[in-house]
């Protein structure tokens, strides 16, 4: 397969994010596992690693980005590097993007960690007993583990965590893909699969959201606001927004955590990074002028080996 080459005139948080997602990414046996929620539903958890000695390997945690998987070529190029180092990685997919239709009206969203917190407790318990549990999120599912490391602060069970691309502001965010280029290139795409969900969930469950709005949505924060917000116990799409983004919670995060955001990045502007304040020096920032939403182009698949160089160090 030939890497992507994007049109000239695409700017280069684009063409980065572009090139990115499209680029070949290494291929991975995955063995899948079910595990029932709490509340009656399901997840499905994508694992790659040896099986020898298995509980004394280090375990890596990746939660992907909104629509993403195992699939996903960062999380691919990711479990590669991990894998190589000797570790396990085991991808948890997020309610209904494992291929399969999750089974209550609920699904997933950015604020999500009482998800996480639970996925990472069970493994914890179960899987990394006697060996260490990392953690790392690229974009939506690094906005959530942030979250969850602030609310949680030394008591979350995980050693490390690195967040990738995470968009902490969600507003600022959602105000940023609803315009522009951005909101033709990625926010239709995103709102397709998002939509087609929907009302897929609309005809087996009923589920109570407006489906006139839903087909109207043109924005992310129109489908928040009808969909989102309503079925996760927020107020609209503002208070979704407001409540889970991360933030706010970066100050209170308590173990070594790496944060990489590229400041070209087209879902976000640069300005939130520059926002954020002084925070505690367990949370290092980088923020490379170039990168584009989780692309940071370079020889050697340089994200994959700044994740686990982070959290292999002493």
């Amino acid at each position: 397969m030939k890497a992507y080459r994007a049109p000239w005139w695409l700017p280069g948080g684009h063409l980065q994010t572009i090139a990115a997602a499209l680029a070949p990414a290494p291929r991975i046996a995955w063995r899948r596992e079910r595990w029932d929620t709490p509340d009656g539903d399901f997840i499905d958890l994508d694992w790659a690693g040896r099986e020898r000695n298995a509980q004394e390997r280090p375990l890596l945690a990746l939660f992907h980005g909104l629509e993403g998987s195992s699939a996903s070529g960062y999380a691919r190029t990711i479990a590669a590097q991990a894998l190589a180092a000797g570790w396990r990685c085991v991808v948890p997919h997020f309610r209904g993007c494992s291929g399969e239709l999750n089974r209550l009206p609920r699904a997933y969203h950015s604020g999500d960690s009482t998800e996480l917190a639970w996925i990472l407790q069970r493994l914890g318990a179960g899987c990394a007993p006697r060996g260490v549990l990392y953690a790392a999120g690229v974009s939506l599912g690094g906005n959530a583990l942030l979250k969850l490391l602030g609310e949680k602060g030394a008591g979350v069970g995980v050693r490390k965590a690195v967040a990738i691309s995470a968009p902490l502001d969600l507003a600022a965010a959602g105000r940023t893909l609803d315009q522009g280029l951005s909101r033709e290139l990625y926010t239709r795409m995103f709102l397709k699969t998002l939509k087609k969900k929907t009302f897929e969930k609309m005809r087996r469950l009923q589920i109570s959201v407006d489906r006139t709005r839903v087909a109207n949505a043109r924005t992310f924060w129109q489908f928040d606001d009808a969909v989102t917000a309503p079925l996760h116990g927020f107020l609209g799409a503002d208070d979704y927004w407001a409540k889970s983004s991360s933030a706010p919670w970066l100050a209170q995060i308590r173990i070594p955590t790496l944060v990489v955001n590229a400041r070209n990045d087209p879902f976000m502007p640069a300005s939130v990074l520059d926002s954020l304040g002084e925070l505690p020096p367990n949370v290092v920032l980088e923020f490379p002028q170039g990168g584009g939403h989780a692309g940071f182009p370079g020889s050697n698949r340089w994200l994959a080996r700044r994740v686990v160089k982070f959290l292999s160090a002493p």
